[in-house]
């Protein structure tokens, strides 16, 4: 693995005042560097790393693979960063490039400038980071919180999106369960390490060794010693969703902690998205991207295949099942 290097790091709890996301202290910032470097070192090589600029900060992003298919943009959870994709890269480059990025404002090597205040800020620096990777477009896949930015820059900034995928999206179809609050208040609370670590064993659908991998230790490590200063994601409005035309496929976890109903959750996305494929996975939980990484890889370039093929005015994809 190439040497990792953090973009201006924001370190120390004066950032917050101005709406930045910061390391608590140094000593922090070195643990979680720490965490960061294992978990990267368990990645393939990246074929490509980048800085760039927005305009609410530096984004890292990284490329693997090559090919010639339009490149696939991945979005992290809330606390989670590049390496959360080691289980499904190497299904999801089959073909196509793929590019990852560490969100601005969460723990990671990007480094945040601006205050970001809104959905519409969230999706101008996502659209940003693919202007300046210089691509014309992209496909979106996104997980958790990852999932909800997606849907955020369809609504505000649509022009360079073929699709998205949305895994498990986070507050976009439903309301959150108190789990998922208790999982969300980890994030900024004080508490003992080994409880930060369960409830990282609580969000991947109760599994405790989840919290042992280097992703986890990464996760836990973001959660201990990061402040988060954004606003709680908004859930779009009935309209919002329903003006969105782009393709979307929507993954939901049956055993999912952040929906209260899943069949519900699944009932509304499918009369919001008139273009969109909603699903229902009865096994998953909320780590659906690490429970099934094979078999999401298969559904994600079936669901590829389908809107390149409409483009070109082929049949489009179709549910699962």
């Amino acid at each position: 693995m190439a040497s990792v290097e953090f973009l201006e790091p924001r370190i120390g709890r004066e950032w917050n005042a101005r709406g930045i996301g910061s390391f608590r202290d140094r000593a922090g910032f070195d643990r979680f560097a720490a965490a960061y470097r294992e978990a990267m070192g368990a990645l393939e090589e990246p074929a490509g790393r980048y800085t760039v600029a927005t305009s609410y900060g530096q984004v890292r992003a990284y490329r693997f693979g090559g090919g010639e298919g339009t490149p696939l943009l991945l979005l992290p959870g809330r606390n989670s960063s590049t390496p959360m994709w080691r289980p499904n890269l190497p299904g999801l480059r089959r073909g196509r490039p793929v590019y990852t990025v560490d969100g601005l404002g969460e723990p990671g090597c990007s480094s945040q400038t601006a205050r970001i205040a809104s959905g519409a800020d969230q999706a101008a620096w996502v659209s940003e980071t693919i202007e300046g990777l210089g691509l014309d477009g992209v496909h979106l896949l996104g997980v958790s919180f990852g999932g909800w930015l997606g849907v955020q820059t369809l609504i505000h900034r649509p022009e360079r999106v073929r699709s998205l995928t949305a895994l498990e999206p986070f507050r976009t179809f439903g309301e959150l369960t108190a789990k998922s609050l208790l999982v969300s208040l980890g994030s900024v609370l004080p508490m003992p390490a080994r409880w930060r670590g369960g409830l990282v064993g609580m969000i991947s659908g109760g599994n405790r060794r989840a919290r042992e991998t280097p992703a986890g230790r990464l996760i836990a490590a973001g959660m201990e010693h990061f402040d988060i200063r954004q606003p709680p994601p908004a859930r779009p409005a009935d309209a919002e969703l329903d003006a969105i035309t782009a393709p979307v496929l929507v993954l939901i976890g049956g055993r999912s902690i952040v929906h209260r109903d899943p069949e519900r959750v699944v009932r509304y996305a499918r009369a919001r998205l008139g273009a969109g494929v909603v699903e229902l996975w009865p096994r998953a939980s909320h780590a659906i991207s690490a429970e099934y990484p094979d078999e999401i890889a298969d559904r994600v370039e079936r669901f590829l295949a389908g809107v390149e093929s409409a483009a070109q005015g082929g049949a489009p994809d179709r549910p699962a099942g």
